[in-house]
């Protein structure tokens, strides 16, 4: 008796963390808190699905619930068999067909949302941005914009963008779970997917393929705004000067120490594409640091200092450049400064 209620409290433990634990995590960063089309379409199947599996789990139990209780042995049974039903062609039917029956009412919403997702027919008057997954992050090219952004995706609501995705280096995936599902990235063939978000707000995204030592810091952001913000973003981005000059003389002398230690050759500022680092047009403005550190002033001297404390295995680890504390110092000033749009992740998280 001991050992039993020794299980049960285990399993009544095991049970309450679970309802407890379900309820953590952040609200743009879940599957079952869809703010766009494709991942409402998501959830709609997995409730589908839930619901075919919760009527066959009660159906199951209730028969096996009646043969425990009608055909239990009873006193004066002892050796008793009840009559045998195998080759019974009625029931072997019924047990298979019941099964086709359920697995085609999953089928066809499955693959009716999976065509509907893939479909590109709108990709020409729509907004296309060329994806590319990076180890450990990732890369934006608006196609026809002339805008070149990293870690940051600036999307308008309500409207369809096709994201064009491939990989420069090992296998990664794409994943916003509260706008869409999953897409895979290849180094030579191209996989194309469109997001659609319903509410502005910035929406968190995983790589969801191992990828290395730090697959699991490699986040990116989706900022969804308004189609007139979206198009004062656009107009800001396509503005900007990258030889412009910053207003401080900490932020000046660190925007020519930007130069002469070629970071310019990893990290563009503007729309000229980047060799093997992330652009930087729009740094100041984003609230992430590698996607994961806090955008402070002190954690941006400790990425340029030491940047395989934050994220090993980047490529950054490896770079040809010295610098000391005080001229990270006015580096990390400038890279601040670099702010060419009131288009923000901040605002959009306002106007949620």
């Amino acid at each position: 008796m001991k050992g039993w209620m020794g299980k049960f409290r285990a399993l009544a433990l095991f049970g309450f963390l679970t309802l407890v634990l379900s309820g953590c995590g952040k609200e743009n960063l879940s599957a079952l808190t869809p703010k766009g089309y494709g991942s409402k379409a998501a959830l709609n199947l997995i409730n589908i699905s839930l619901g075919v599996m919760i009527f066959v789990f009660v159906v199951v139990m209730v028969i096996y619930a009646i043969v425990i209780v009608r055909f239990r042995k009873k006193k004066g049974q002892e050796g008793y068999i009840p009559p045998q039903t195998e080759g019974n062609k009625a029931l072997e039917v019924i047990w298979t067909v019941i099964p086709i029956i359920l697995l085609v009412i999953i089928a066809i919403p499955t693959v009716a949302i999976t065509f509907d997702l893939a479909d590109e027919s709108a990709a020409d008057e729509s907004i296309n941005v060329n994806v590319t997954g990076n180890q450990f992050w990732w890369h934006f090219n608006y196609e026809g914009e002339e805008i070149q952004t990293s870690q940051d995706l600036y999307i308008p609501t309500g409207e369809k963008v096709y994201l064009n995705m491939k990989t420069s280096d090992v296998l990664h995936s794409f994943w916003v779970p509260a706008l869409s599902g999953k897409m895979d990235l290849h180094p030579e063939n191209e996989n194309t997917m469109y997001i659609q978000a319903d509410e502005e707000g910035v929406y968190d995204g995983k790589c969801a393929e191992f990828c290395g030592t730090s697959h699991s810091l490699m986040d990116f952001k989706v900022i969804a705004v308004s189609p007139e913000e979206y198009d004062q973003w656009v107009e800001d981005m396509q503005n900007v000067d990258p030889e412009a000059q910053p207003e401080t003389a900490d932020a000046q002398e660190g925007q020519e120490l930007f130069e002469e230690n070629s970071c310019i050759g990893c990290h563009a500022i503007g729309a000229s594409p980047a060799a093997t680092g992330p652009n930087l047009t729009n740094f100041g403005d984003r609230t992430t640091l590698a996607g994961v550190e806090e955008h402070t002033k002190d954690n941006i001297v400790e990425w340029i200092m030491d940047p395989e404390s934050v994220k090993p295995g980047n490529k950054m680890t490896d770079a040809n450049y010295e610098v000391n504390q005080e001229e990270a110092e006015k580096i990390a000033e400038y890279l601040l400064q670099l702010q060419p749009s009131d288009i923000t992740p901040e605002s959009a998280e306002t106007n949620e």
